[in-house]
């Protein structure tokens, strides 16, 4: 049976429980996310004047190679996991994973166990971000996937923010140790929240024959249990494993086109995030506003997220993404010009809006396009190739600033990955009927 609410359909059975609990705390997953992303940042400059022991900028770039690549591995390991053992599960082994090493990087000052400890960390968190994305986009209804992926998005950034904040509060009179246990921390209340409030999703449940637990949980939270695409591919998905699946004839070329185009928007978003207050620098602007700048680009982030999610969710996240990895390339490009400092800001914020929001459209699209029962390991694959494209884009724009000329051609060359970006993934094809599903939910 097909659960729908549509007014003119009598099976429809009244939600005794709301979905906004399940966002909330696959929200707060990614706020874990964001803290990761800044934690390292903000407290290198106290971990190397500690004179315990000798941590330089070698040390720093190491640990911070070594939580990039964890991700990676995470992202594509435990999203794996997730189409074998379920959503809820994996999810709450993700968060124990991060929240326990990192805990364990706040009691050590060896060098060697700090980068081993990195690493781990950056694994549990990896696969933290393909499982919640297919959770919550089941549970909002695959129409809404692009909306789905958006906001859990703006925890990431709310999270970057939030962390910066802590790290003016707590490193001067607490220590720099105090930061990776208040990353911790959040743990000891978001583990029971999830094991008593967050269920497992009724369409991975029904992809492995509980269907009367698949559907008891689709009733209470009326959303639909039948998806086209487990129908329609349910013989492939049947007959052969995940990956083969994923590069079989139906999936191979959107599997390609997406993580060539993940590649591209995590170097982007790294890359920008890097080094955008150097390359302004370079451009003779002070330091001050070298760093507002990137305060500026990471606002327009979030009001990027959620318009965004509302197109894709009204026009689809591939037209979407397109149109926005599209964008990112022309904005990139006109950072290059010499504007006042009004326009500049403004420039930076558009930037913004377009260029991080790229990225998780891609992710919008995967949930939509894939059947449950791969929909984890695709996300993950997605999320995990893109890691790599996160190590690199640092990496590019550190040459570019070594031989002198980040400004102007660094955001030629950004420009021209968006650019890249849009390319790839229009290969990508809709497998989705958007009107049917539209309909029903």
């Amino acid at each position: 049976m097909s659960l729908t609410s549509d007014s003119a359909t009598s099976t429809v059975h009244p939600a005794v429980k709301n979905p906004l609990i399940i966002t909330i705390l696959c929200w707060c997953t990614m706020l874990l996310d964001g803290f990761d992303l800044v934690v390292l940042g903000a407290a290198i400059p106290p971990m190397m004047e500690d004179d315990r022991w000798d941590f330089g900028p070698a040390q720093a770039t190491m640990a911070s190679t070594a939580g990039l690549f964890g991700m990676m591995l995470g992202a594509l390991v435990i999203s794996y996991l997730t189409d074998k053992f379920g959503r809820r599960r994996v999810l709450m082994l993700a968060v124990v994973i991060f929240s326990a090493f990192t805990a364990g990087l706040a009691f050590t000052t060896n060098i060697t166990l700090f980068v081993i400890l990195r690493f781990l960390a950056g694994a549990g968190l990896g696969g933290a971000l393909p499982v919640c994305i297919s959770i919550v986009t089941e549970f909002r209804a695959v129409s809404k996937a692009g909306s789905a992926s958006t906001t859990l998005m703006t925890g990431y950034h709310v999270g970057a923010v939030a962390t910066a904040f802590l790290g003016i509060l707590m490193i001067k009179p607490l220590g720099w140790h105090s930061l990776f246990i208040a990353g911790a921390a959040p743990a000891l209340i978001l583990l029971p929240a999830m094991y008593f409030l967050l269920p497992e999703s009724p369409q991975y449940l029904k992809s492995i024959g509980k269907d009367a637990e698949a559907e008891r949980i689709a009733t209470e939270y009326n959303i639909p249990i039948d998806d086209e695409l487990d129908k329609k591919h349910a013989t492939e998905v049947n007959n052969n494993s995940t990956f083969k699946v994923l590069l079989g004839p139906t999936f191979r070329r959107n599997s390609l086109a997406i993580w060539g185009t993940s590649f591209m928007g995590l170097l982007l978003v790294y890359g920008m995030n890097t080094w955008l207050p150097q390359i302004m620098r370079d451009a003779d602007y002070d330091l001050g506003n070298s760093l507002a700048f990137l305060m500026v680009l990471n606002i327009g982030a979030v009001v990027g997220l959620i318009v965004a999610g509302s197109l894709a969710d009204k026009h689809s996240p591939r037209k979407t993404a397109l149109l926005w990895f599209v964008l990112s390339a022309i904005f990139l490009g006109l950072l290059a010009i010499k504007l006042p400092i009004a326009g500049l800001y403004a420039m930076i914020f558009l930037t913004g809006v377009f260029v991080f929001s790229s990225q998780v459209l891609v992710y919008g699209f995967v949930g939509e396009n894939h059947p449950s029962s791969v929909r984890a390991t695709a996300m993950g694959l997605s999320a995990g190739i893109g890691r790599a494209g996160a190590i690199s884009g640092p990496m590019l724009g550190g040459l570019l600033v070594a031989q002198g000329i980040a400004y102007p051609w660094g955001f030629f060359a950004f420009a021209a990955i968006g650019l890249l970006g849009a390319i790839i993934f229009s290969f990508t094809r809709t497998l989705k009927n958007r009107t049917t599903s539209i309909e029903q939910v």
